[in-house]
């Protein structure tokens, strides 16, 4: 069987156990010679202290949210790899999960890199793990990625 990968999808939290996935999907795209995708998803909730009543954002604080998170999105990779590789990248309010299976169904996503831990404490208790429902809904292969343990890459693209 030969495998063809055209492209992968990387979310990101933005956390440092992301980043682990995040070379994962770069040396992939580069092995595979894929596209590479970056999604990032705000939230329009956030939780009060009270579990059971999140807040929902008002609507020029999640533009504001979402337009620095794309700021920082594009920050993620190098703009030398970026010259080099085919990176699309898209920030987006609503509910990760979602909009990641959404955004992948659209793209025509062949592989979708995300890491196993991301931010955690309250918000995962109300949210969940978005690694877990993706590898349960998605269309498409998910390659999970732990921050910690065995590594196959050798060396990073990021630099």
């Amino acid at each position: 069987m030969e495998i063809s990968i055209h492209r992968i999808l990387f979310p990101t939290d933005f956390s440092e156990s992301a980043k682990p996935a995040q070379q994962y999907a770069m040396a992939l795209a580069d092995r595979f010679g894929a596209e590479l995708h970056l999604i990032h998803v705000v939230a329009p909730l956030v939780p009060y202290p009270d579990v059971s009543s999140p807040w929902v954002m008002p609507e020029s604080e999640v533009k504001y949210q979402v337009d620095a998170a794309d700021q920082r999105l594009r920050r993620e990779i190098n703009s030398k790899w970026q010259e080099e590789h085919a990176v699309k990248f898209m920030t987006i309010s609503g509910f990760a999960v979602d909009e990641i299976l959404k955004y992948a169904t659209d793209q025509k996503i062949d592989l979708i890199v995300v890491g196993t831990h991301g931010h955690t404490g309250l918000s995962r208790m109300l949210i969940g793990s978005v690694a877990e429902k993706l590898v349960r809904t998605a269309s498409c292969p998910v390659l999970t990625v732990h921050p910690k343990g065995h590594q196959f890459l050798i060396g990073t693209n990021d630099e």
